[in-house]
């Protein structure tokens, strides 16, 4: 019996136990937390209070026919935080994604109409509750930039030309983990650095922002459904 497990056995019966597991195992905690959401989790945030209370949940309920005690945790975390987001999906029958939330309006003979067509063919076709998930794990996470998912239709770039620029200005950032490293913590676009390295107009950036920061995220982290709708920034490398 590993020691970790006994100790998760002496803490259902004994309360003091349980506060010093809780305590010693607080990092796992979030960094569960943090994998199921695809952001990083602080105590400050609800993703915390829940998997603290999957934690607990998890010591009442294990037992040695589970397996490891960590294992059985990061399971029951995961689950308690699926069943969050999924109460968190409003409108949850309307949810939909359209390439135009990223194209608003795209020119008839923009360079990706055929891949447009073909992302929406794939959604159509596919069970979308597995989109919806992303959806509303990538508006939590812009929601820390100050914005929301459903505001991107409104910022993304219509002409072809200005769709490659901020493609370019995408890939510089992804191609570059410190300033990637950056944005996450100080969730701000470096618009000078960006600007000095690819020459694009400031212009473009700033009025593009949320839009390019979105596809920054979305291609740099475990969204393989909505990534599909950025695929031409990918070729633009």
């Amino acid at each position: 019996m590993r020691e970790l497990d006994a100790l998760a056995l002496d803490a259902k019966r004994d309360p003091s136990v349980l506060e010093v597991l809780v305590k010693q195992q607080e990092y796992y905690i979030l960094k569960c937390a943090s994998k199921t959401c695809h952001r990083y989790i602080t105590k400050s945030d609800d993703e915390w209070s829940i998997a603290l209370m999957a934690f607990t949940q998890a010591i009442q309920s294990y037992d040695l026919d589970k397996g490891s005690f960590l294992s059985f945790v990061d399971l029951v975390i995961k689950r308690r935080l699926i069943d969050y987001i999924k109460s968190q999906i409003k409108y949850n029958n309307e949810v939909s994604v359209d390439p135009i939330t990223f194209d608003t309006e795209p020119e008839e003979d923009a360079d990706d109409a055929p891949l447009r067509i073909a992302v929406a063919e794939k959604v159509s076709k596919q069970d979308s509750n597995d989109l919806k998930y992303e959806i509303e794990a990538a508006n939590m996470m812009f929601k820390e930039y100050g914005f929301s998912f459903f505001e991107l239709s409104e910022c993304s770039p219509r002409a072809a030309k200005t769709r490659r620029a901020c493609a370019c200005a995408v890939n510089y950032m992804l191609q570059n983990p410190l300033l990637l490293s950056d944005l996450r913590t100080s969730k701000q676009l470096p618009l000078k650095i960006i600007e000095k390295n690819t020459k694009l107009p400031r212009k473009i950036l700033e009025r593009h922002r949320k839009y390019i920061i979105a596809a920054i995220e979305i291609l740099s982290g475990e969204y393989p459904l909505l990534a599909d709708y950025l695929q031409f920034i990918r070729e633009e490398r």
